[in-house]
């Protein structure tokens, strides 16, 4: 096969050590060093001192971070799927494996991973921590939800949300000690007063001094997230305010005027996939990396399994929550054709099994 390159190098990457093969004018040299940063840039030395231009390495967790973030812009980096290099069985050993790596690279065979530039990744890290944040949050709701339940009080039968400013003054409330449900009944505010009636049989319930307690602690960590999640918010924004890139503050606005796609869900997108769109040979390609296309699984004229992928898990969940609420727009193309999908009767049907189901 033809050599493209006549340096480079394939690097293993564990959390203690990285495994390096360079290859120059034919000859292999195999070094290992340790993960830390005085000797990865040892490693840097040594590759730039050989001339090397490309290095190879599989996407290991984060391991494969800090050796990226050294060597980007000293010399072209390739992110590798581990599944698209496997090598032949029964020869698994760490110099083997970065062994392997180079021969596949510098005969032009690896294929890199997309990775986004600096302030790119930095977008991301700050929206994948909140959605982290929002996570745990709707996680606390829920052990809310549970808790008051087990002492038979039924505001979430009533209020759309518990947690909402009724829903938390009543809750401290409760958590404080107050029992008597006329008086908590009278702290409804906004439309929720309209269900007075409804509240007071609702909030006549029966907690525990320790599961007060616990109500305590839970709405504590509740507010502990929102200001956390508010402080994040604040980061995201001037993070794209004071970008250098032009593009970002206005990629970020014309994602949001798709139907259905809020703020939240334009910095995540943006956040995910950058603004050079180069990266993506075509839409379908996005999709597909994204993890929202049809699968393709056919053999022998008969088509086995359309088993999407699981893809980019931070887009794709985006693009999902995004999808719902442009179900819910009005007048819009993305509402009709939803609409005229879901009144088939095939898909009607369809639907309601994999809403039982779920």
């Amino acid at each position: 096969m033809e050599v493209l390159y006549l340096s480079c190098a394939g690097l293993d990457v564990h959390a203690k050590t990285v495994v390096a093969c360079l290859i120059k004018d034919g000859k292999k040299e195999v070094r290992t060093f340790s993960s830390m940063t005085d000797d990865l840039l040892l490693m840097s030395d040594w590759l730039i001192s050989a001339g090397c231009t490309v290095v190879a390495m599989e996407s290991t967790g984060v391991y494969w971070k800090p050796v990226f973030n050294l060597l980007e812009g000293l010399m072209e980096v390739l992110l590798v799927n581990a599944q698209h290099v496997k090598a032949v069985p029964g020869r698994k050993t760490d110099v083997k494996d970065c062994e392997w790596l180079c021969d596949l690279l510098r005969h032009g065979l690896l294929k890199g991973s997309f990775i986004p530039p600096l302030e790119i990744r930095e977008l991301r890290e700050l929206t994948r921590y909140r959605q982290t944040l929002v996570k745990e949050e709707a996680s606390v709701a829920n052990r809310i939800q549970r808790l008051i339940e087990s002492g038979n009080i039924k505001l979430g039968q009533v209020a759309s949300n518990v947690l909402g400013v009724s829903g938390r003054v009543m809750l401290k409330r409760l958590a404080s000690g107050e029992s008597d449900a006329e008086k908590l009944a009278k702290l409804a505010k906004g439309s929720l007063k309209q269900k007075e009636s409804e509240l007071r049989r609702a909030l006549q319930g029966r907690l525990t001094s320790a599961q007060r307690f616990v109500l305590r602690e839970l709405l504590s960590r509740v507010d502990e997230l929102d200001a956390a999640i508010a402080r994040v918010n604040e980061e995201i924004k001037q993070e794209v305010e004071e970008s250098e890139n032009p593009f970002l503050s206005e990629a970020i606005e014309l994602v949001q005027t798709i139907p259905g796609v809020g703020l939240r869900a334009a910095e995540i997108i943006v956040s995910e996939i950058g603004v050079d769109m180069r990266s993506f040979p075509s839409d379908r390609h996005l999709s597909s990396w994204a993890g929202m296309c049809p699968g393709n699984h056919e053999s022998a004229g008969k088509r086995k399994s359309g088993k999407s992928t699981k893809g980019n898990v931070y887009l794709r969940t985006a693009l999902v929550q995004a999808a719902w609420a442009a179900t819910h727009t009005k007048d819009t193309y993305l509402s009709a054709q939803f609409a005229d999908w879901s009144n088939t009767k095939e898909n009607s049907v369809r639907w309601s099994q994999s809403v039982t189901a779920f």
